[in-house]
């Protein structure tokens, strides 16, 4: 019997009637608890769902849906079977989820609204292996003579009618599990190419509990954790394990546009988030800064200088803060920090990791600097999440921590990350060459990503190798580095750089429309609609001065000369992102071509007055 069969009951022994699971309930959106008893008592009922329906040992089970109490139902009730999960993103085309059965060879799949339900219901007729759609959403209509699917209430119900051999045969799986069992298959974004199904075994996740129990501490008394990222993202769904693992209460979070709301009603100690979310925080308390009272904003001002000399300089480091220092920061922390924390909603907090991009060393230092533990960290799908992390002490702005436990680290060729341990896939699904090309023979796992390792031993990332390219001037230009400055700017909601083989760095710009208007309001820039807007001369002169202050420091041939204002966002539905939000370049670069190509002509100041692409 593998850990993670056991993990709930044991963890039903010792908590009994205490908080597992929080969640919205589907009709009246109101928070609902789970307790581990009741927990564990679903799990078995769809454990032997599964068995009853016809799920074999090693088979696959597909789960397309938003956040919700039943997507962890059915990951354990899948390791009672011995069975694997595989987790599609909600936000995935129906293309993309079709490809995900076939390869998996799923033969049941769990959706979420009714969206993901009218799609899978198409997918029973295309996709050979798959034969059943069991719907979580209560709100769901299943269509008259749709003999494939069923309500979770009718799955879980089919699996009370289990006989004596039935029952009998699941409790022998459970048993049989191995802790080399493949435990889920988590299918990469895919910036190029298709998804790759990551295999991911038992004993990966059981080495990163471990690691993590080592290196994160947590309180399973008082921390809250609540689940903002998708459970088919390797970040989120490692957390969340981790989480249960030391006995840690779980909020889940069932659609990602209301999350400010649900963190200010649920108030978590602890929350994994990409840096995106950070990003906003803090141009949110900027705005709130900038807007106060002269006054207060003297008061501000020496409550950040005293925050970071108090966090940074002494905390930070170890070091026994000063009296005096302290004295202040008691001060400034009541009058300004909760406060500050309290309006986002996290004035109960304990530690946020955050990773998926790079987030600014700014925005880091000026998080630590109000009293929000941000832990920097680095992993990918390929290996169960978390290679490296903060540390509570002695971590440094610009890196992502030390290696945890388990792992060696080394730079390669090209300046490549390459990473060994136990946490490390079994290998790509299906797909042998690929797998040979990741891993080395000598058991390195190549990580497609550019860094290096300073001195103390913590690893600083530069980009990835996929996305590096040289001007046609022979210069190397990283470009996360320039989109990760702007992006802490309010007037720009995504940037891409440009400028493979092209003379100089140019950048497609998605600015924030809201602010914008704002800004257009207050100088009284009078336009007729968003393209109008976007393609204002002050507009565009606002833009440039903006850039040139993140840009200032950069070497001359790293900097953007031209750029270009959309009226619309990259998004996951255009294919311009991926389900992690990750810019799929090639797409942007054939779409925008033109755009591109006028930033290159001579005569580019007349052409960008023109109406950008759609």
């Amino acid at each position: 019997m593998n850990k993670f069969v056991q993990l709930i009951p044991d963890n039903a022994k010792k908590y009994g009637n205490r908080e597992a699971l929080r969640y919205r309930d589907y009709k009246t959106q109101n928070w609902k608890s789970l307790s581990w008893n009741g927990f564990k008592e679903v799990i078995e009922r769809c454990a032997q769902a599964l068995y009853n329906i016809g799920i074999e040992e090693h088979g696959r089970i597909c789960i397309f849906s938003q956040n919700c109490p039943e997507i962890l139902i059915s990951h354990f009730a899948a390791y009672y079977n011995r069975a694997v999960p595989v987790p599609i993103y909600a936000t995935s085309s129906k293309d993309e989820a079709m490809h995900i059965i076939n390869d998996s060879g799923a033969t049941l799949i769990f959706t979420g609204d009714q969206q993901h339900y009218e799609t899978a219901r198409e997918l029973v007729d295309t996709c050979p292996t798959l034969h059943h759609v069991v719907t979580l959403d209560t709100n769901v209509v299943i269509a008259s003579g749709d003999k494939a699917s069923m309500t979770w209430q009718q799955f879980l119900a089919s699996g009370d009618k289990a006989d004596e051999a039935q029952k009998l045969g699941l409790v022998k799986r459970k048993h049989d599990g191995e802790e080399d069992d493949l435990m889920c298959l988590i299918y990469t974004s895919g910036t190029t190419g298709e998804p790759k199904g990551v295999m991911l075994n038992h004993s990966n996740f059981d080495a990163c509990m471990q690691a993590h129990a080592l290196r994160i501490k947590v309180d399973d008394k008082e921390d809250v954790s609540l689940s903002f990222l998708p459970f088919s993202h390797i970040f989120e769904l490692g957390w969340t394990m981790f989480c249960l693992n030391q006995g840690v209460r779980v909020a889940i979070n069932l659609n990602p546009k209301e999350i400010q709301k649900a963190v200010k009603e649920i108030k978590p100690t602890c929350m994994c988030s990409v840096p995106r979310f950070w990003e906003k925080v803090y141009t949110a308390v900027n705005d709130n800064f900038n807007a106060a009272p002269p006054v207060l904003k003297v008061l501000i001002k020496r409550a950040l200088s005293v925050g970071r000399t108090r966090n940074l300089k002494y905390v930070r480091n170890g070091r026994k803060v000063p009296f005096l220092v302290e004295k202040q920061y008691q001060f400034f922390e009541d009058k300004v920090f909760k406060k500050v924390r309290a309006a986002i909603g996290i004035e109960n907090h304990n530690l946020f990791p955050t990773a998926g991009a790079m987030l600014s060393d700014r925005i880091t230092e000026f998080l630590h600097t109000v009293g929000i533990n941000i832990v920097i960290g680095y992993g990918l799908s390929e290996t169960t999440a978390t290679v490296t992390c903060y540390e509570d002490n002695g971590w440094s702005l610009g890196t992502v921590g030390t290696i945890i436990p388990g792992w060696e680290i080394k730079i390669g060729e090209n300046n490549e990350i390459l990473v060994r341990g136990k946490q490390m896939l079994q290998g790509y699904y299906n797909k042998p060459e690929e797998t040979a090309r990741a891993i080395d023979a000598h058991g390195w796992f190549h990580t497609g990503d550019c860094g290096e390792i300073n001195e103390k031993g913590q690893l600083i990332l530069t980009d990835r190798i996929k996305d590096l390219f040289k001007t046609s001037n022979g210069k190397y230009i990283a470009p996360q580095v320039l989109e990760t400055a702007l992006a802490q700017d309010k007037y720009i909601e995504q940037a891409v750089i440009i400028g493979d083989g092209r003379k100089y760095v140019s950048a497609l710009i998605v600015p924030c429309i809201d602010e914008l208007k704002a800004y257009a309001l207050k100088k009284r820039i009078n336009y007729t609609d968003v393209k109008d807007l976007v393609n204002n001369t002050d507009i565009h002169k606002m833009i440039e001065d903006r850039i040139n202050g993140y840009q200032k420091d950069m070497a001359a041939y790293e900097q953007i000369k031209k750029f270009v204002l959309l009226p619309r966002e990259f998004t996951i539905a255009s294919g311009e992102l991926t389900n992690t939000l990750k810019v799929r370049r090639s797409v942007i670069n054939k779409r925008y071509a033109p755009l591109i190509d006028a930033m290159y002509n001579a005569d580019f100041r007349k052409k960008k007055k023109e109406t950008p692409a759609q």
